[in-house]
């Protein structure tokens, strides 16, 4: 197992004498022994091309990857002791389950006295032990992705397992199954793990710390409550929630800062001028109120256990989760802010009390 450390990562593809052209902006993190965490974002933010740097079928046009205290900028993927799972199950369908999940062990040389019991091991941890000796060819899609996982977790000597979106080709109702699964076997093998998606929900249910990119960029990294109630930038907000967070224009006086024609008070001094500023609250954090704001109910989404309300209120549209018990307002309605989670942000990212006291 191993601490990851990305140096100043960046990475370009070839622009043939244009202008070039960065998949990865300067990425420097450390990604603690034995963490689980997950790469989040949309389609083409670079989370595929940070996860081919990690494990060496890519490498940056700048920076450096440690593994503990060890520089394998250089190195090929074999020689960082790395197993990755990628999209499509990558499974050998004229060999037994067994057979696939023993060949890393046996490509290695160790004896059958560790192969067989450590592929009853792993097997076991996949609900695989009844299917060791059929073919994989006969399997389901998620049972021959079973036998890419199996094939990544029975190594001992590996320093992290990648997943490249692993859950992909998995019907629906199976993938709960294996996301739980996931994080099962991390908690049980302790090893260092690293898992692309751009599926929130996979991302919160695996991680330990989820590592939010865009466009390039690590924009946030935290836990899933982190993500929820402190994000780092609005892009955080509008990707992790559903739905997600409401991000409004606002200004600021001498009293500090207004939004839909009320002062919010959130800062005490007016940040520089020529920035965007905007407040973000979550729909959770939006609630009726007969003192607040005046707004016009739009929609009504019942939801089972909440209600998803949109309102308007000075020409801008707003999201609120309502549970289901409380009713809405029929004459009259006016919402409030929660104020402890209600956010100021510049130019996208939030502005630290420290920097407005």
């Amino acid at each position: 197992m191993a601490k990851i450390t990305l140096e100043g990562i960046r990475h370009s593809y070839p622009s043939d004498g244009r202008e070039q052209i960065w998949a990865l902006e300067e990425i420097s993190q450390v990604w603690e022994d034995g963490g689980a965490y997950a790469l989040l974002g949309p389609s083409g933010c670079g989370k595929t091309t940070l996860l081919n740097i990690i494990s060496g079928l890519l490498k940056p046009t700048r920076g450096n990857i440690l593994f503990n205290t060890d520089d394998v900028t250089e190195t090929t993927t074999s020689a960082r002791q790395i197993a990755q799972v990628f999209q499509f199950p990558v499974v050998y369908d004229t060999m037994t389950v067994f057979d696939n999940l023993a060949f890393p062990l046996k490509n290695r040389g160790l004896p059958k006295t560790e192969i067989i019991p450590r592929v009853h091991e792993i097997a076991a941890m996949l609900d695989l032990t009844e299917s060791l000796d059929r073919r994989a060819s006969g399997l389901t899609a998620d049972g021959k992705q079973k036998i890419s996982l199996g094939r990544g977790l029975v190594r001992s000597d590996v320093n992290a397992i990648l997943f490249d979106e692993p859950l992909t080709v998995i019907d629906p109702h199976l993938k709960w199954q294996l996301r739980s699964k996931l994080k099962q076997l991390h908690q049980q093998v302790g090893t260092t793990m690293i898992y692309v998606t751009h599926d929130q929900t996979e991302a919160l249910t695996f991680a330990d710390k989820v590592v939010v990119m865009f466009e390039g960029k690590v924009v946030q990294v935290g836990t899933p409550q982190e993500l929820f109630e402190m994000p780092r930038h609005t892009f955080v907000g509008h990707f992790i929630g559903s739905p997600g967070m409401n991000v409004l224009p606002c200004n600021t006086d001498e009293n500090g800062v207004r939004c839909l024609g009320v002062s919010l008070g959130l800062i005490e001094k007016q940040p520089g001028k020529g920035n965007q500023l905007e407040v973000g609250v979550r729909p959770e954090f939006v609630f009726f109120d007969e003192l607040g704001i005046p707004v016009r109910v739009n929609k009504v989404d019942d939801l089972g256990r909440y209600q998803v309300v949109e309102v308007e209120a000075d020409g801008q549209i707003l999201k609120m989760v309502v549970p289901e018990s409380e009713s809405i307002p029929s004459e009259n309605p006016c919402i409030s802010f929660d104020l402890d989670f209600t956010k100021l942000y510049r130019d996208g990212w939030m502005v630290d009390s420290e920097e407005t006291a």
